[in-house]
């Protein structure tokens, strides 16, 4: 059974898959909406949803350092309950320092400013799912 891994932002929204297996994840696009307009956002992970049958997805969840939820993080429990409507089961996922992460990871493949521009989103996405397949 794949699993679906977003990295929501307010512009862009990050998506991952895994495997039939659950034992890998790897990047499928960055959707691209209006600011805010996560009905758009929705209606663009919906169609990943049923091109693949998924049933589960993990939603990052950003966090202060101190661990509060934000603002962010409040959209982001707002998309989840979007998600819930369509039927989905929905994790919410710790980011915190996965954008980093996926950084260092895309710096260290030499990858250059403009690509990683592009894709950043997609690879924060592969680390929530990637960490949520093996806490599993």
């Amino acid at each position: 059974m794949r699993v679906l891994g977003l990295d929501l932002g307010s512009k862009t929204c990050g998506v991952a898959i895994s495997d039939v297996m659950g034992l890998i994840a790897r990047a499928v696009e960055t959707i691209r909406f209006e600011e805010d307009d996560y009905e758009a956002a929705l209606a663009s992970v919906m169609k990943h949803v049923k091109e693949n049958q998924i049933h589960t997805v993990v939603l990052g969840l950003p966090r202060h350092m101190n661990g509060d939820v934000g603002i962010r993080g409040e959209i982001s429990i707002a998309f989840k309950e979007m998600l819930e409507k369509e039927g989905l089961q929905v994790v919410l996922w710790d980011e915190r320092l996965t954008t980093a992460a996926a950084q260092r990871i895309l710096i260290a493949a030499d990858v250059s400013r403009k690509k990683r521009k592009q894709v950043i989103d997609q690879m924060a996405a592969v680390q929530i799912l990637q960490s949520y397949l093996d806490s599993k």
